[in-house]
């Protein structure tokens, strides 16, 4: 596997991606302003909420929920514990109004469409009072010809949203037997043994999920504009790679344009490189008819520069520009930004049956590093491109190469892949499908998915980022290991065939052939986790795995980790509230308690429960926390500790292994979950942590079985020459054993350097009061450390260190000095309510050796040294829990 060209490629797919811009014969009349919402007057919900029945401003693209806050209908759904009563919105019907006037211009020209981006979910659209469309997937664009139905003031849409819970209750209820859905709901609005998520295209995480409330939402949640042409229109534009390697880039440009009439033109094309000077163009006359037509062009670069994931090189993008052209008239152009380069996913098979899954760019094998992606918001009309670029930044920042889309919210915003083309940043996409099954069955419905995918797929094929398209989270191993297929089997063996046979024509066939015509070559998948329809669908062995053994399930200590190595993790998770500064923000300092209402509320998992399972965990290893604060810090440290542990021990296993995303990276809204980035983007101790056991180098220390392993891990293409050092210490720094030697790392591998039982490395060391700190230094300079404890830390003596820090000016921000006097692990550095970023946190530090962060903030010298704190464990560890 550590080769870089790889000579049996398994549908090696050669790729150029683009970022669209609209066609300039185009003409865009947004039309976001002026629009109106209420309550249906005759709705059942009118009765208890008339205050909502009457017009009032409406935000668009917006939503109801949001709408509503905004005019004090509701209190704000993340503050407190409002969530049950708020329900009544998702039964309720809502109308949407606005007005606008169109010039002479736009009514002369014979096609004009009314584009709507997004319609969430049941919608029925009118334009002055004639019904032109009734929606019913909140994922697809909807394009609706209105020439001729215009006029030049006063025009008016209205759009009625239906509930989807009333909408498609009925039909569920009248099924002899049900398919499995996803989350019941815990307030009354649909029975728990009747779910309609898994029946409307629909976000799922609108209905609830573990880490997230639910907020059945409805509104116009993209842009509207109206779109009028005259003569022709570019429609699309694609480009092929034929052909990639160092010397040159063969590719075909298929563009797409829909003329009114016959006629001859003339197509220019014309190819920029990332410093904005021309390396190719192409002139072409074509013969166009009326209607819908392609056009291929060829063009070639010569010493092209590809497109790197980060670490590997640069993300060069190339500029296309077209023009259509009759005479000496400018018919229509557009432009393109682009990126080149080879994506596979690589399945070899092994001597004992099992088959890898990995990703190979322009020839090289990538250790995927990174986490899971969920929705950013409930209301994801609220998720600007700054708030997307804070946390795809930090993804960046903290040595991530691969996000994953997960399929239970909605496919993101064109911003959030052109920042992932321009941070390098993999992104495995998901089909909107996040558990449950689905009725593939129904021919409308797999029609209505099919049309779906078509859209998003070309919307988002241009991207360099996106290297692979998964069909849905969990589905299939809820089928086959959760029990799905035993129950509905067991009472209507009939039915259960036709629903797997569904399945698998919807994600085994229709969504495939989607990708295949549509993708320009990107691999597809099935589902996560699985072996594209092999017989076992969770297996560790073959294809991708999810691991929830630790924290689901039996709950194994996080040391089971250890015992699980798969080819490709791409979930596990363990969890943590986020800082007492966010938990401020919705929940007052009475109101803050393990068990507090209002805590609760905003623990998804487990209805509540969830609580209890992170103190199950946290007692394990440090102890009963004192008190809410100390429970907060102690399950941050949990967390980061044993997703650490996972992930080096995935990265230590390659090329066996070669992925590890952790569940998850970022928050719905403030609360309880599996995230490194808190719902504000603050970073948890686990996001530092990340920066550290995803770097380019890194140490591996692993103890297992009382046997500690050092595994040296290097992601660079070229040889590593590097030392590495032990040093087995007790806590107040006296050394017991010093022992170190040099390595080259081989480029992209983990290197096996020392195994050590416990008593060799402690010789006679009380093993309760002392820890082995094994670094990697590369030019002099440690690049990673580890820390290896011989017992679980309740258990260990660690002292109360005196941490002396010294904060100072600095030229670009702000120096803080840490010197401690003893071992000090889990150092967590707070500034309170003070707006700070720390170039580290989350960290041990030696007896004796000062360690300088860099600090930006915008607040004084004097207000950051007042808001000041410096914790370790040993403030929060009971003394009688040892």
């Amino acid at each position: 596997m550590a080769r870089w060209h790889i000579g049996r490629h398994l549908g090696l797919v050669l790729l150029a991606w683009l970022v669209a811009v609209p066609a300039l014969a185009v003409h865009v009349q947004p039309l976001a302003k002026g629009w109106e919402f209420r309550l249906a007057p005759d709705d059942a919900q009118a009765q208890a909420q008339p205050a909502a029945t009457q017009w009032r401003g409406a935000t668009v693209p917006g939503f109801v929920h949001t709408d509503l806050l905004a005019h004090g209908l509701i209190p704000d759904p993340y503050v407190g514990a409002p969530e049950a009563g708020l329900q009544w919105i998702g039964l309720a019907q809502w109308e949407y109004r606005g007005r606008f006037d169109v010039d002479a211009a736009t009514l002369k020209r014979p096609r004009a469409e009314l584009v709507f981006e997004g319609l969430d979910t049941f919608a029925d659209v009118h334009l002055n009072g004639e019904l032109l469309l009734s929606a019913d997937n909140s994922h697809r664009t909807w394009r609706l010809p209105v020439q001729g139905k215009l006029r030049a003031g006063g025009n008016e849409l209205r759009v009625v949203f239906h509930s989807p819970i009333r909408r498609l209750l009925p039909q569920v209820q009248a099924m002899p037997h049900r398919i499995a859905g996803n989350y019941p709901s815990p307030y009354g609005d649909e029975p728990k043994d009747a779910m309609v998520g898994n029946f409307v295209r629909k976000p799922g995480y609108h209905f609830g999920w573990d880490w997230g409330p639910r907020y059945v939402t409805a509104g116009i949640w993209r842009e509207v504009r109206l779109e009028s042409w005259e003569r022709l229109r570019v429609t699309d534009m694609a480009v092929h790679t034929l052909a990639l390697d160092a010397d040159a880039a063969e590719l075909k440009t298929r563009v797409e344009i829909e003329s009114e009439q016959e006629g001859r033109a003339r197509i220019e094309l014309e190819v920029l490189d990332p410093d904005g000077r021309r390396v190719d163009r192409l002139r072409r006359e074509v013969d166009l008819r009326a209607g819908l037509q392609r056009v291929d062009l060829r063009t070639a670069i010569e010493k092209p520069r590809h497109w790197w994931p980060v670490g590997y090189g640069e993300q060069a993008r190339y500029r296309f520009r077209l023009r259509v052209e009759q005479g000496s008239r400018t018919l229509a152009t557009a432009e393109r930004r682009t990126g080149l380069r080879s994506v596979e996913l690589l399945r070899e098979t092994d001597a004992e049956g099992g088959q890898g899954f990995a990703f190979v760019i322009n020839g090289v094998p990538i250790f995927a590093k990174g986490a899971n992606v969920i929705p950013f918001d409930a209301f994801p009309t609220r998720v600007d491109t700054a708030k997307l670029r804070q946390a795809l930044q930090a993804a960046r920042d903290a040595n991530m190469n691969m996000l994953r889309n997960w399929g239970g919210g909605y496919y993101e915003s064109d911003a959030f892949y052109e920042i992932a083309d321009e941070l390098g940043l993999l992104v495995w996409q998901d089909f909107m499908f996040g558990g449950g099954m689905q009725p593939g069955y129904d021919p409308a419905f797999r029609a209505n998915v099919v049309a779906e995918a078509r859209d998003n797929v070309r919307r988002l094929r241009h991207h360099p980022s996106i290297v692979l398209w998964c069909g849905n989270n969990e589905e299939e191993t809820a089928w086959k290991d959760w029990g799905h297929r035993k129950q509905l089997m067991a009472a209507d063996p009939v039915f259960a065939e036709k629903v797997w046979q569904g399945y698998v024509d919807l994600f085994g066939r229709d969504l495939r052939q989607v990708v295949a015509e549509e993708g320009l070559g990107v691999p597809y998948w099935s589902s996560s986790p699985g072996n594209d329809l092999d017989e076992k669908a969770n297996d560790s062995r073959r294809g991708d795995k999810h691991y929830w053994d630790v924290w689901g399930g039996p709950s194994l200590p996080v040391q089971a980790y250890l015992e699980e190595t798969p080819r490709f993790m791409s979930e596990f998770g363990l969890q943590s509230w986020p800082s007492l500064r966010t938990i401020a923000g919705f929940a007052r300092p009475e109101e803050q308690g393990i068990d507090a209402p209002v805590i609760r509320a905003h623990q998804k998992f487990l209805a509540g429960e969830g609580n209890q399972r992170q103190l199950l965990y946290i007692e394990r290893e440090y102890g009963t926390p004192r008190d809410f604060a100390d429970f907060v810090y102690l399950g941050q440290v949990m967390q980061a500790e044993g997703i650490e542990l996972a992930a080096l021990h995935h990265r230590a296993s390659r090329p066996y292994t070669m992925g590890s995303l952790y569940w998850q990276f970022n928050d719905v809204w403030p609360g309880a979950s599996w995230s490194s980035l808190d719902y504000h983007g603050r970073w948890k101790p686990l996001h530092h942590h990340a920066r550290r056991f995803f770097a380019e180098l890194a140490a591996a220390a692993l103890r297992r079985d009382g046997v500690t392993r050092l595994t040296l891990l290097s992601d660079r293409t070229r040889e590593a020459p590097v030392q590495w050092r032990l040093r087995v210490m007790d806590f107040d720094g006296r050394v017991h054993r010093e022992q170190g030697g040099a390595a080259t790392l081989p480029p992209l591998s983990a290197h096996p350097v020392a195994e050590y039982a416990d008593a060799e490395l402690l010789g006679g060391a009380d093993p309760r009061h002392s820890v082995a700190v094994f670094d990697l230094i590369e030019a002099g300079e440690t690049v990673s450390r580890q820390w290896v404890y011989f017992d679980a830390a309740k258990h260990l003596h660690l002292p109360r260190p005196t941490i002396h820090a010294e904060l100072r000016a600095a030229a670009d921000g702000y120096r803080l000095r840490l010197l401690s006097d003893a071992v000090a692990r889990a150092v967590w550095i707070d500034f309170g309510e003070v707006d700070a970023t720390l170039s580290d946190n989350a960290l041990s530090l030696l007896p004796g050796e000062p360690l300088d962060i860099h600090l930006r903030s915008s607040a004084g010298l004097d207000a950051l040294r007042a808001a000041l704190r410096v914790r370790s464990l040993a403030d929060a560890i009971r003394r009688d829990s040892r």
